[in-house]
C-alpha cells in the first residue's frame, strides 16, 4: 500500500484499510473485474487528492471539484477507464491527457512502465506534481500545455486515456496508437459517451461503452 505522509489529509479515517477495501467491494459489484486496475485502485490514497473539507467524501463514488472548473472523477470510471485501457495486457508508454489533480495519473503508473500526462492548466500540473511526488510515483512525465494533439514527439503509445469529453475523435490521437494499442474517449457535448477504438494492422475498432459525464475538452493553455 502506498501510504500518505502522516501530515497530509490523514483525518477521519481516510487512511484505512477498510475505508479502501468498502470502495474496491463496490467496484467489484459494479463489474470491475481486472485485480491489477482494483490493487492500483486500493493501493492509491484518493483522499489527498481533493481539499481537506472533501476528504470525508473520497471513496464515495463521486466525482468532486478541484477547482478552475475541472474535476476528479468518480472510482468506478477511472476503474472503467483503466481495465478497460489495460485490457489484460502489460503497458509500457501511456499519454493521459488531463492530468487534474493527478489522481488517475497515479493509477496509471501502477498499470503501466511509462506515463506521460499533459494538463493545460498550470495550477492543476502544480498540484499534480506535489501529489505525485508524495506518493513516488517515478514514472510519470507531466507537462503543461494543450494535449489536445497528442504529444506525437513521444508516440507511439500502447495507450492513451482523455480525461474530458471531446466534441469527436481526434485523428491525431488515433494517428499515436501503437497496432494493438487502445484510446479511452468519452465523445460528446450534452449526452456523452464513453469509447474504447483498438489500433489494428489495417483499421481501427471502435466500441461503444456506456454513458458518462466529463467537463469538456478545451484547447489552449492557462
Amino acid at each position: 500500500m502506498v501510504a500518505s505522509k502522516s501530515s497530509t489529509k490523514s483525518g477521519i479515517g481516510m487512511t484505512s484499510l477498510r475505508t479502501r477495501d468498502r470502495m474496491l467491494a463496490r467496484l467489484r459489484e459494479q463489474g470491475i473485474k481486472d485485480e491489477v486496475t482494483l490493487s492500483a485502485m486500493g493501493e492509491i490514497p484518493r483522499h489527498i487528492f481533493v481539499d481537506e473539507a472533501l476528504s470525508i467524501r473520497a471513496y464515495e463514488d463521486v466525482s468532486l471539484p478541484i477547482g478552475f472548473g475541472q474535476t476528479i472523477s468518480q472510482p468506478y470510471i477511472v476503474a472503467r477507464m483503466t481495465e478497460t485501457l489495460r485490457n489484460g495486457k502489460t503497458l509500457n508508454k501511456v499519454l493521459e491527457i488531463g492530468t487534474g489533480c493527478g489522481y488517475q495519473t497515479a493509477i496509471l503508473s501502477h498499470i503501466a512502465k511509462e506515463v506521460l500526462s499533459v494538463e493545460r492548466i498550470r495550477p492543476l500540473v502544480m498540484k499534480a506534481r506535489g501529489n505525485l511526488r508524495t506518493l513516488k510515483c517515478n514514472n510519470v512525465k507531466l507537462d503543461h500545455a494543450d494535449g489536445s494533439d497528442g504529444l506525437a514527439a513521444f508516440a507511439p503509445f500502447d495507450g492513451i486515456i482523455v480525461t474530458a469529453a471531446a466534441s469527436h475523435v481526434p485523428q491525431e490521437l488515433l494517428a499515436q496508437l501503437a497496432v494493438g494499442g487502445r484510446l479511452v474517449i468519452p465523445i460528446g457535448t450534452n449526452a456523452q459517451t464513453l469509447y474504447v477504438i483498438e489500433r489494428l494492422v489495417n483499421e481501427y475498432k471502435q466500441t461503444k461503452l456506456e454513458a458518462v459525464k466529463f467537463v469538456p475538452l478545451l484547447g489552449g493553455v492557462s
